[in-house]
């Protein structure tokens, strides 16, 4: 149907397609609009309007700004509202909270915009619901918090960049046991791949439909500048392939680590931790345009084992933002110590730590070797499994496995595979000697 009526207005004149807008009235020209089997792509319509076969899981696998996130909400809209079998209990997981509010419910793709007036459902954010006037009720969840969905039950969920969920495995197993009411629950993961495990075997599963679509084909409702600052600058990269195109990545074949070593080395939960720092990467600038700040929390466990426990890096913030961000991570883990490099700031880094707290016990390191001089003895602890990754770290993992001799990741400067060699580089490195070993923390 749809690609009759895209046949047919392109072979219209323009003249006649103007006439025709110009004897609608407002409701109508408003029911046009708003006509999402007439302006999406096919590749954003579920499979059911494509006579595929029978399917659970349709996953749509596109770079950035391609349209996914108006494809899941048409769907989901399209469920709450009756049409189809309909859907009355929806989940919608999203990274965190704050995304599902601010992407799948109130961003300018979300499930607020694409309503009409007099259908759009009711957002309580008290209670993380939205309840439409047809009582169909969709539920708001984190991937940071598993648990929530115990208990639960669905017809249809909505999951949202599933590849940056830190604890994917552990969300999507308890997603899975909820989805059970009805005749044929059904699910719809809007993401940018990544090579992960979770995704691989979402991928392989027979009753899942793979949907495939690049930057560049929702150019008419990207901004010009956004096509020749962004896209024009990495198409044909690397990274271009995987945000912009869509594509799920293999290791360098002259990386550090793997793929499948860091799924090996992946635990849930953590034993006690003997210490504990913060290590943090400043930005060579001090603008607000500045490069990214590495900040990486990792602790030593009682068996000797390290743990990392968190990315805390945050993009593009001042000095004092900065600061602020990796001491109220050292705070939250109750860590011994704040590890800094030096390079870049010098004395200004320990200033504006002590302008945020001045007990904050502050190591100040520097760099005299090249990147990856230091973190070679960092991929043998690995090789050694002597590091453990506590949930799962897309960001910092994709620099890890991007890693190349140059010193580059994905582009650019690795800001949080730097902060995670110097936690490990104080928590089990002889600094001095470049060789692994065991701190004897208890003498």
């Amino acid at each position: 149907m749809k690609n009759l009526q895209a046949a047919f207005i392109s072979s219209c004149k323009k003249s006649r397609i103007e006439d025709f807008l110009a004897g609608l009235s407002i409701d109508e020209l408003g029911f046009l609009v708003r006509d999402w089997l007439l302006w999406a792509r096919p590749d954003q319509l579920p499979p059911s309007h494509l006579n595929e076969r029978d399917w659970t899981t349709w996953l749509l696998l596109g770079g950035r700004g391609a349209g996914k996130t108006r494809a899941g909400a048409e769907w989901v809209r399209n469920l709450a509202l009756g049409r189809g079998n309909g859907a009355k209990q929806i989940a919608l997981v999203a990274q965190t909270y704050a995304d599902a509010r601010e992407i799948m419910v109130e961003g300018v793709s979300g499930l607020m915009s694409v309503h009409r007036d007099d259908e759009r459902p009711k957002f309580e954010s008290s209670r993380r619901r939205l309840e439409w006037p047809n009582g169909a009720i969709a539920y708001l969840f984190s991937a940071e918090d598993p648990e929530r969905l115990r208990g639960p039950q669905f017809s249809a969920a909505w999951c949202d960049e599933l590849a940056k969920w830190r604890y994917a495995q552990e969300t999507w197993d308890m997603l899975q046991f909820g989805l059970r009411l009805g005749p044929n629950p059904r699910q719809v993961i809007t993401t940018t791949p990544r090579p992960l495990r979770l995704l691989k075997t979402i991928m392989s599963d027979p009753l899942t439909i793979i949907s495939r679509t690049a930057t560049k084909a929702n150019a008419s409702n990207l901004s010009a500048a956004f096509l020749n600052a962004i896209v024009s600058r990495y198409e044909g990269t690397r990274l271009g392939r995987q945000e912009l195109e869509g594509e799920i990545l293999e290791d360098r074949p002259d990386g550090l680590w793997r793929r499948a070593m860091l799924e090996g080395l992946r635990i849930s939960r953590p034993p006690p931790m003997k210490r504990i720092v913060v290590a943090v990467d400043p930005p060579a600038s001090s603008t607000i345009k500045s490069d990214a700040c590495g900040i990486i929390c990792v602790g030593i466990g009682e068996d000797n084992i390290a743990y990392v426990l968190d990315d805390g890096t945050v993009e593009r913030k001042r000095p004092l933002q900065w600061a602020q961000a990796a001491i109220a991570l050292y705070r939250r883990y109750g860590a011994d110590r704040l590890v800094a490099e030096v390079n870049q700031g010098g004395d200004m880094v320990h200033t504006i730590i002590a302008q945020v707290d001045p007990t904050v016990a502050v190591t100040s390191v520097r760099a005299t070797r090249g990147k990856w001089l230091r973190a070679e003895p960092i991929a043998a602890l690995y090789e050694q499994r002597r590091v453990r990754h506590v949930g799962t770290f897309p960001d910092l993992e994709d620099q890890m496995c991007d890693f190349t001799p140059e010193g580059r990741a994905k582009g650019s400067s690795p800001d949080r595979l730097d902060a995670l060699v110097w936690a490990l580089t104080d928590l089990m490195l002889d600094r001095e000697a470049g060789v692994p070993r065991i701190r004897e923390l208890n003498s």
